[in-house]
């Protein structure tokens, strides 16, 4: 057998941190980089504000008024989350988003009978949000008491290297379904063009193009062939130019989100205006123009979200079953994407005891998401650590600035409907490639265990397996049949597993962690990974923690660190 090679022979040895970010956590960029950077936050941000309520509000009987109102409020609620997980929570550079793990249950809510047999649509959308509401605070309790009795601190300790690996991969690839969403982009070549000139450049775009889509036939022919220059243009700007600096700043790297939005929205707007969408289908339309929204026209000029504004919350024991459920699963998610934005943050991973304050604070957020009347619940904001890597930027501040854009402009409501106007294919666009990179990040921890162990890559291999298979089939199940696997007379019992088990990141915790618990885990520790991973696991492990996670205004004096 071949003798182990020597550290110094190692040409890419384990690191805790993760090396080639300009700023990390705690370092923070010049003001207007930081305000530019925190702006950009917020733009991404706005398409999972958008589309959540986009779908739930129709159902629930509600017109373009009640949907603009929701997104607000979303927002509105979102910047004040993310100020109280960076300051008081986890600290790390998280936007706290609307989260997709309580749809099955707001679905389940929706088709109530006794919501679905009010007639008046405005009567049922309102009594329909107050139930929703209900749920969401009752549903709170499950992070509020797992978080601040540091229960799920406890919990945590269980958790190795080898164990969070499937858990926070599939935190990126468990959402490929709303990276390339086969019905908005199927006929949307605007965003078609976006994608093929970023991946496979202009000459291979062009070619497929001329066969996919004659352009020449929908465009005008005074610019079409502008059209084309100027896309080729781009690609080589953002794709070539990207070290290109002024002032020794990065533009092209570090505002390519900015730029590539602001170009291809605008570019989206003319197609809109100049009539090339006029006769393409419905879906079509609703997915690639710049004006079926009605978001601008539907908001009001100044409008100040607040706690009760629909009325009275109700409760109902089936509906607030389900909703813990999808609490569970927004705790799961979240402990995967805190531990992916230490990294993307140039962090340490976060201490037991921190990861179970923020699960705390993150408990708050959704008890003021019922309280205001969100319409879902929260979890962090998977796209937003992917462009903390992007940008390589991983500063506390940017993210702080960003929340300060959400508050603003959810106030402001004609100006917040103008950016929540941008076409939902062109967020689809930029979630392909933050969504891998956050899953890339999953990957990297692997480097801290032994995939030469026949026991790692079966636990590893079976995890991210079920992980894809078993939600994958859920959903085809729903798809076909109206209802999920689960489907008895008792309604709440639905939703708790449907819910549970529709999350790709909680099957591959429950089985990556029963495995790597139960198969040999005493005398595997090291190829686990465990004896790197058990300095983070208290806050005085290492001497790195005090320094990113320390509370704001000294506030560690009266909540000691563990």
């Amino acid at each position: 057998m071949a003798a182990d090679p020597k550290p110094e022979e190692i040409s890419h040895p384990p690191m805790d941190q993760l090396q080639g970010l300009e700023y990390c956590i705690d370092s923070n960029p010049s003001w207007g980089e930081a305000i530019a950077l925190g702006f950009q936050h917020y733009i991404l941000a706005l398409g999972t504000a958008v589309m959540i309520p986009s779908f739930l509000v129709p159902l629930m009987g509600g017109n373009h008024g009640d949907k603009v109102r929701v997104v607000q409020t979303l927002l509105f609620v979102e910047g004040i989350n993310t100020l109280l997980q960076t300051l008081f929570g986890t600290r790390l550079p998280t936007v706290i988003g609307g989260s997709y793990a309580f749809m099955v249950p707001i679905i389940s809510i929706i088709h109530d009978p006794s919501l679905m047999s009010i007639h008046d649509d405005h009567l049922r959308f309102i009594s329909t949000m107050r139930a929703v509401q209900g749920a969401l605070i009752v549903s709170s309790s499950i992070q509020i008491i797992l978080g601040y009795s540091q229960l799920w601190a406890i919990c945590s300790r269980f958790f190795s290297p080898l164990g969070t690996v499937p858990v926070i991969a599939l935190v990126g690839f468990g959402l490929f379904d709303r990276g390339f969403p086969v019905e908005s982009l199927s006929d949307c070549y605007t965003i078609r063009l976006f994608l093929c000139e970023s991946i496979s450049g202009w000459t291979v775009c062009r070619n497929w193009l001329s066969h996919a889509y004659p352009i020449r036939n929908l465009l005008p022919a005074t610019w079409k062939e502008n059209t084309k220059c100027f896309w080729f243009y781009f690609a080589v700007l953002v794709q070539y130019l990207k070290n290109f600096q002024t002032k020794q700043v990065p533009i092209l790297e570090r505002f390519a989100l900015l730029l590539s939005i602001t170009v291809i929205w605008a570019y989206a707007h003319l197609l809109t205006a100049s009539g090339a969408y006029k006769h393409r289908p419905e879906i079509t339309q609703l997915n690639c123009r710049t004006d079926q929204a009605y978001l601008i026209s539907s908001a009001p000029w100044i409008k100040i979200p607040y706690p009760l504004q629909w009325g009275a919350p109700t409760f109902d024991a089936g509906h607030c079953f389900g909703m813990m459920a999808a609490a569970f699963v927004s705790l799961i998610e979240s402990t995967g994407a805190y531990k992916a934005a230490s990294r993307l943050a140039s962090a340490t991973p976060p201490p037991a005891h921190v990861l179970s304050r923020g699960i705390g604070w993150q408990g708050i957020g959704i008890l003021l998401d019922g309280l205001f009347g969100t319409m879902t619940g929260s979890t962090v904001s998977v796209e937003n650590i992917g462009l903390l890597g992007s940008t390589r930027v991983g500063s506390r501040r940017v993210i702080q600035i960003s929340a300060g854009f959400m508050i603003f402009f959810s106030i402001l409501g004609k100006f917040g409907a103008l950016f929540a106007s941008i076409p939902f294919p062109i967020f689809a666009a930029v979630y392909c490639v933050l969504f891998g990179l956050v899953a890339s990040v999953g990957l990297s921890f692997l480097q801290f265990t032994n995939m030469n162990s026949m026991r790692n890559l079966f636990i590893t291999g079976v995890a991210f397996f079920l992980g894809l298979s078993v939600p994958e089939y859920f959903r085809e199940y729903t798809i076909k049949a109206y209802h999920g696997p689960a489907h008895t007379r008792a309604g709440w019992f639905n939703d708790f597993l449907n819910t549970i088990f529709f999350s790709s990141p909680t099957v591959a915790l429950i089985v990556a962690v029963f495995l790597d618990n139960t198969l040999d885990y005493k005398e595997s520790a090291r190829d686990r990974g465990m004896p790197w991973w058990v300095k983070f696991r208290t806050f005085k492990g290492d001497s790195r923690n005090e320094e990113f996670y320390t509370l704001p205004f000294n506030l560690d004096r009266f909540f000691p660190p563990s």
